[in-house]
């Protein structure tokens, strides 16, 4: 039975009935899947790891207005609770913690969290005060909710990088758990934006995924020079403004945002292909902004 929460205190209360902060036994075990909602196959991936290793999951639905440069994009955000909620009950969650934007900021933070380096390249370059946004959010959550374990998606590699390091930073007794990226049969990263995309969007799409595993190839053939890989792999998606899809009338809108070689930990730039790297994207199509990675070992 799944229960529907929407206040810090009635989530403390529940959870203090059902899962004690210290359980003795595993199956006890609480575990957190923090979410903006918008759920697809990749959000049930993350309860369902949940699930099998711990007793009682806790899915949060908040859409965090301080991790959004726009506030067109945040307005656009998909929202769907009744749809959530039934995918959660479908994969077996326990509770469907959904505050309002009031009951997680009572007030504006004064006190955030900064996250270094770490947000220096990728998606935080061209994102300014993103990380911080998400990092601040999530230590919030991980108070209300005080999880054993966290369950996070491998499609937000940079985001995951800052939460093992805040979670290490902070000395919080949480095992962040990494789920591997759940992809449509084309290999587009599922995503909550992929809504957005039109029918001629979604074909140019997939390109983000080919142009990763086209500098995967090289680095596996042995290939070590960084700069050459990444315009190589870049080169294999169509960039135009007016770019023509193959079996439709209109025209597509497509530009690469970045496309970089980093290391897993650091989220630091790699020149030369020495050692495994994790190999990530972002790539707007139309007027969706659609990320991707993927880790190499050479």
């Amino acid at each position: 039975m799944l229960e529907r929460i929407e206040t810090i205190e009635a989530l403390r209360e529940r959870l203090a009935e059902i899962s004690p902060a210290a359980p003795k036994h595993e199956v006890r075990r609480r575990a957190l899947v923090p979410t903006m909602g918008a759920l697809h196959d990749g959000h049930a991936a993350l309860i369902d790891a949940a699930r099998r290793e711990c007793g009682v999951v806790v899915v949060s639905i908040f859409v965090n207005p301080l991790q959004f440069n726009s506030q067109n994009d945040l307005a656009r955000y998909p929202r769907t609770l009744d749809a959530d909620a039934a995918l959660c009950l479908d994969h077996g969650a326990d509770v469907l913690f959904a505050p309002s934007a009031q009951e997680v900021y009572p007030e504006p933070p004064e006190c955030t969290v900064d996250v270094g380096h770490l947000a220096d390249h990728l998606c935080g370059k061209f994102r300014p005060g993103h990380f911080r946004g998400v990092a601040t959010v999530v230590l919030k959550f991980f108070q209300m909710v005080q999880p054993h374990r966290a369950y996070f998606g491998e499609k937000d590699a940079q985001q995951l990088a800052i939460i093992r390091r805040l979670v290490g930073d902070f000395n919080l007794p949480i095992d962040v758990v990494e789920v591997p990226t759940v992809r449509e049969s084309d290999g587009l990263a599922m995503s909550s934006r992929n809504r957005h995309l039109s029918p001629e969007e979604r074909s140019v799409a997939p390109s983000l995924y080919e142009a990763l595993n086209d500098a995967r190839r090289r680095i596996l053939d042995g290939e070590r020079d960084g700069r050459a890989i990444r315009e190589a792999a870049a080169a294999r998606i169509p960039q135009s403004e007016q770019h023509v899809v193959p079996g439709f009338s209109r025209t597509v809108n497509v530009r690469l945002e970045y496309l970089e070689i980093v290391d897993p930990a650091t989220m630091q730039p790699v020149e030369e292909v020495d050692r495994p790297v994790r190999v990530a994207g972002a790539l707007w199509v139309g007027s969706t902004r659609l990320i991707d990675n993927i880790l190499v070992q050479p």
